[in-house]
């Protein structure tokens, strides 16, 4: 997928992943390749900072916690975070039924 399709709307892919449990930054991108059927692979250098900037801004906490044995960050959704995604996504519907509205192939002309 290129990767310029996501710009904007990373935000909303990184918030839906953390809708059902907290995750840690690797589990989130292996969560995304694995929601899109491999068509998503987002490097870690798009990922951690949009994470970090998602936590400054209030859509996400995180806590220090041991996975597997290692020591990592874990990221889980706040009730900010969770109302920023419902808006994420009735946005989403919108332009998608726009755009749709677009592509969508016209009736030939009647005549």
């Amino acid at each position: 997928m290129n990767p310029d399709a996501l710009r904007g709307h990373m935000d909303a892919l990184l918030l839906a992943v953390l809708e059902r449990e907290p995750l840690h930054g690797y589990a989130i991108i292996e969560a995304l390749q694995e929601r899109s059927g491999g068509a998503l692979s987002v490097p870690t250098g798009t990922v951690y900072p949009a994470l970090r900037r998602l936590e400054r801004i209030g859509h996400l906490s995180s806590e220090w916690a041991t996975v597997g044995g290692r020591k990592r960050r874990t990221y889980r959704l706040t009730d900010s975070g969770r109302r920023q995604l419902e808006g994420e996504r009735s946005a989403w519907r919108e332009f998608a039924s726009v755009i749709g509205g677009v592509l969508r192939p016209e009736a030939p002309p009647s005549g």
